[in-house]
C-alpha cells in the first residue's frame, strides 16, 4: 500500500477558543497516539489532509507525519474524523500512530460485483454489512472486500465464511454472519399488505365488541 505524506505542526493553543481561532485560519486540531509515544495535540490543513486521503485506501491511507515534533517521520492512520453536519468543514482528526511490523484492526467497505440472478427475476439485493473489521499487516490493509453476487438467486445469503480474502487478512466477524442477500419485493410488500389487514381486522372486532358490551349495559 503506498504512503502519503501530511504535514502537521504542534498546536500550543489548546480549548475550544484554540479550536475556533484555528478553524478562521482554514485549519483544524487533532491529535496522534499510540502505543509507546506520547499524545501530541497537533494542527493540520484541512484540504492537505483529504488530498493524503485521495488515494485508492481512502480512509484507510497509511500516513507519514513531517513536522517539527516527536511525531516527525510517524507512520499513522486515520481512526476518525469529525466534520460539520452541513458545510463537511473538518473539525478534529485523530491518528493512530502504528507499528508497520504488527496488524491493526480497521473497517474495510464491502463492493459487490455484477448483478445477481436474483435481482434479474425481479428480487432485490440488500446488503446487511458496508464494512467489515479485519485484521492484518497496514501494508496488507485490502481497498475493499468483493463479493461475486451474479450467481445469487432470491433467498440466497452471502455470510463471513463465503467471502474469499487473503491468507493474510482475517475478517474479525462470526462465520455466519450475514452479509448481504436478495429479497424478494412481493412477498415483502404482501407481508405489509396482511400486516394492514389483520390491524383493520382487529380493529374491527374491537368496535363490534364494544357495540355489544354498550347494549348490555
Amino acid at each position: 500500500m503506498a504512503e502519503t505524506v501530511l504535514n502537521v505542526s504542534l498546536r500550543e493553543r489548546l480549548g475550544k477558543g484554540g479550536s475556533r481561532a484555528l478553524r478562521r485560519e482554514a485549519l483544524a486540531p487533532a491529535v496522534v497516539y499510540g502505543k509507546g509515544m506520547e499524545t501530541c495535540s497537533l494542527v493540520v490543513d484541512p484540504k492537505a489532509l483529504r488530498q493524503a486521503l485521495a488515494t485508492e485506501a481512502g480512509l484507510n491511507a497509511l500516513i507519514t507525519l513531517k513536522g517539527d515534533g516527536p511525531f516527525d517521520g510517524q507512520v499513522v492512520i486515520l481512526k476518525d474524523m469529525q466534520e460539520s453536519p452541513i458545510r463537511r468543514d473538518l473539525l478534529h482528526a485523530d491518528f493512530q500512530a502504528i507499528d508497520l511490523k504488527e496488524k491493526i484492526l480497521v473497517m474495510v467497505p464491502v463492493q459487490t460485483i455484477g448483478t445477481s440472478v436474483g435481482e434479474k427475476e425481479g428480487g432485490q439485493l440488500q446488503v446487511v454489512r458496508h464494512e467489515l473489521e479485519v485484521s492484518c499487516l497496514p501494508t496488507a490493509i485490502p481497498k475493499v472486500i468483493e463479493i461475486d453476487v451474479t450467481a445469487l438467486n432470491i433467498g440466497d445469503v452471502v455470510h463471513i465464511e463465503d467471502i474469499p480474502i487473503p491468507e493474510d487478512v482475517e475478517l474479525l466477524h462470526d462465520v455466519n454472519f450475514t452479509v448481504l442477500t436478495v429479497v424478494a419485493i412481493m412477498a415483502e410488500e404482501e407481508e405489509v399488505v396482511e400486516g394492514e389487514e389483520e390491524v383493520v381486522a382487529e380493529g374491527v372486532e374491537g368496535e363490534e365488541a364494544a357495540a355489544e358490551t354498550s347494549e348490555e349495559e
